[in-house]
């Protein structure tokens, strides 16, 4: 192996000159040096499906205290706002009067529009399905791009309350009794999930279907805050050398 390196062969990141192979990259951290060594296989598994979600916890290379401590308080109090919006009641829409459905209804109509040019039926469906996928789609770029579990994390929990605010759209399907955003119910104007529910003969069965949503983005919810505390915990060391 050579003695310096130009390239990450990890990243590609290209420094402006070349550096001893025992340096660790400035961007990743990778040691070139290591790359491409047998490494041992995660505890448990011997696949690479393992290693996979392993990767999942790993925190950031580098970090400073004040940022380390800073999503430590930030997840505090995502985790107590979390228990307010797993509690709100979609069988009545309370979730409508918070903060994120502010923020998630913009999102919502936005997609109806992208999904247009697909047809009635992904039309209707864009606006759930968008407001779903655009936190998915961050979280992936924050593993993909930033090599951030943690920011990963957050688009999972902000994607899992998405979940919480459509329950009650689907939830109310059968028997409407929200006031929509044109300032009328499903029996009187347009409504997502009757035409959706209908279309696909569960109309009958949104009530269900309602709480099957909210009871999965609840688990989401959970699932997102844990993953983000055990990123946070193996920061702590890293962090603790400074």
């Amino acid at each position: 192996m050579p003695d310096t390196y130009a390239q990450c062969p990890k990243c590609k990141f290209k420094p402006p000159s070349p550096l001893p192979v025992d340096e660790s990259c400035p961007a990743c951290g990778v040691y070139v040096y290591k790359w491409g060594q047998p490494r041992p296989a995660p505890a448990h598994t011997g696949d690479e499906e393992g290693g996979r979600l392993a990767s999942l916890f790993l925190p950031l290379e580098a970090m400073q205290p004040s940022v380390f401590y800073g999503r430590c308080f930030a997840l505090a109090l995502l985790a107590v706002w979390s228990w307010f919006l797993i509690a709100c009641d979609y069988r009545d829409g309370e979730i409508f009067g918070s903060f994120m459905h502010a923020i998630l209804l913009p999102i919502h109509e936005a997609g109806h529009v992208l999904f247009r040019p697909f047809g009635e039926f992904m039309t209707i469906l864009g606006g759930s399905l968008f407001q779903f996928a655009l936190p998915l789609g961050i979280a992936t770029a924050f593993v993909v791009v930033n090599r951030d579990n943690f920011g990963a994390a957050l688009g999972v929990w902000w994607a899992s309350v998405s979940l919480l605010d459509l329950s009650p759209y689907i939830y109310d399907a059968f028997a409407p009794q929200l006031v929509l955003l044109g300032g009328h119910t499903g029996e009187e104007g347009p409504h997502d999930w009757i035409y959706l529910l209908g279309t696909l003969g569960q109309l009958r069965n949104s009530q269900h279907w309602g709480a099957f949503v909210h009871g999965l983005g609840s688990v989401g919810v959970v699932a997102a805050l844990v993953w983000s505390a055990a990123v946070l915990w193996r920061q702590r060391a890293q962090v603790e050398a400074i």
